[in-house]
């Protein structure tokens, strides 16, 4: 059997693979695995608990509480959050642990478990493994006054966290900073409904807002960052200057320019990026993205004297490295991007924010800020029924990269990854032309295919 906790939290199909049995073994576990470790030593700990809106979010947001509750930990319920304000709050609020029930981007259906340590920190993989071996662990169960107490908080706290967003882009009650701008708003039917709109609306922005009357059902169905086709054709219909699309828990943001054409995580990193470098607030003049960032962006950078430095794919690895070195910004192609001044996880609506003032400030249109980071051509191949352990060291795939780096040069790329978790080998080009990237990719996919073949 695999590890139960994957790159963010446990997840899989609400009520069969993640179950209510599991959310409160998961709860009191947790709570047991950190207070052995002397998190809550000479105080009675707490917990504050959030959800997107999925139906299943529910029953296993409660269940996760009574887990917690059961071994000894006041609880806070904060009802729908995104999930970077659980983050925050479990900082603002000083909770010992922080409890996000959602799947974020993935399908109805999908559900997930996602802790947060003090100070709004994913948890270690140590602690998650501790975690996972006191599943079934015998322990002593507090009675009496010992069992945790359950109260809820659902507009206080959320207040609390768009009074955050706000500020950090210089917003007072005498200066609203995105005055003049109209913005169009996806909210995926999730978690940013309210307070992603509210946010911008605070800050001074005209809103135009669809996918936001989410009913435990409809959340990232064709809305959202995953299909940003609905609002390409309403930011041009309601003459916007620019729109963003969220997903189901908020942690990821793309937008659309005035004329329709998205604008991916890559490019909202650069744009920020620059914008932080011509402030002096780039710590290091460093930018963290992972290998499957486009070599647009890597060359857009080194033009502008920005360093990039690339990790595994996976926000954590982004944030282990920017955590590690003190780095300022860094992010994914699919629009996690963390702003660590203002926050400890990727959040989209902050993101959003510091776009748009970005946009105001500079006097251009995001499409031009846009156009000083050009993606380029890129190509990506699924070869299945492989053995991908093999994808690094066989010769002659080995011998067909070189030949493809050799052909490519300076203007283009090749990535392969193997698939974490099917027998799959991901072939990667970028190249000056999309002719060129397909032609490059499909040779050598076949390659992997003939040598890998299982």
């Amino acid at each position: 059997m695999g590890r139960l906790f994957g790159t963010d939290g446990v997840r899989g199909l609400a009520n069969r693979d993640v179950t209510a049995e599991l959310a409160l073994a998961l709860g009191s576990a947790a709570a047991r695995v950190l207070a052995s470790t002397g998190e809550f030593e000479g105080h009675r700990p707490k917990a504050v608990i959030g959800r997107d809106p999925r139906a299943s979010g529910e029953f296993l947001s409660a269940a996760v509480g009574a887990g917690l509750a059961s071994a000894g930990v006041d609880v806070v319920n904060l009802g729908v959050l995104p999930t970077p304000a659980l983050a925050y709050l479990v900082g603002a609020m000083k909770a010992d642990l922080g409890v996000m029930v959602s799947a974020s981007h993935n399908p109805m259906p999908d559900n997930g478990i996602k802790f947060f340590a003090r100070g709004g920190l994913k948890l270690d993989d140590g602690v998650e493994d501790a975690i996972e071996a006191q599943l079934d662990a015998a322990w002593e169960r507090p009675v009496g006054s010992g069992v945790g107490r359950m109260r809820s908080d659902t507009g206080i706290a959320a207040a609390q966290y768009v009074e955050h967003l706000v500020a950090s882009i210089g917003t007072t009650p005498d200066h609203r900073p995105l005055e003049g701008l109209r913005i169009a708003v996806d909210c995926a039917n999730g978690a940013a409904s309210s307070i992603g709109p509210d946010a911008l609306r605070e800050a001074g922005a005209d809103v135009v807002v669809i996918n936001a009357s989410p009913d435990g059902r409809n959340i990232n169905e064709k809305a959202g960052s995953t299909h940003p086709e609905q609002l390409q054709a309403v930011v041009v219909a309601a003459e916007a200057d620019f729109g963003v699309a969220f997903d189901g828990d908020a942690d990821r943001c793309l937008a659309v320019d005035h004329g329709g054409v998205l604008v991916d995580g890559d490019q909202i990193l650069g744009i920020l990026a620059r914008a932080l470098k011509d402030e002096g607030r780039l710590p290091a003049d460093t930018l963290v993205v992972t290998v499957m960032s486009n070599l647009g962006l890597l060359l857009a950078m080194k033009e502008a004297g920005i360093t990039t430095i690339q990790t595994a794919v996976g926000d954590r690895y982004v944030l282990e490295e920017m955590r590690a070195h003190g780095y300022g910004l860094g992010g994914e192609q699919s629009g996690h991007i963390i702003l660590a001044e203002h926050a400890t996880t990727g959040d989209g609506i902050l993101t959003a924010l510091h776009l748009a003032a970005r946009v105001k400030a500079s006097g251009a249109r995001l499409a031009d800020l846009a156009t000083q980071i050009p993606r380029l051509p890129q190509t990506l191949v699924n070869v299945k029924g492989v053995d991908k352990e093999r994808a690094g060291t066989d010769v002659g795939v080995r011998a067909a990269v070189e030949n493809a780096e050799a052909l490519l040069g300076e203007t283009g790329r090749v990535l392969l990854r193997p698939s974490g978790t099917e027998p799959v080998v991901r072939v990667m080009v970028e190249a000056a032309t999309q002719t060129q990237a397909d032609g490059v990719a499909d040779t050598l996919a076949a390659v992997v295919r003939d040598r890998l073949a299982l």
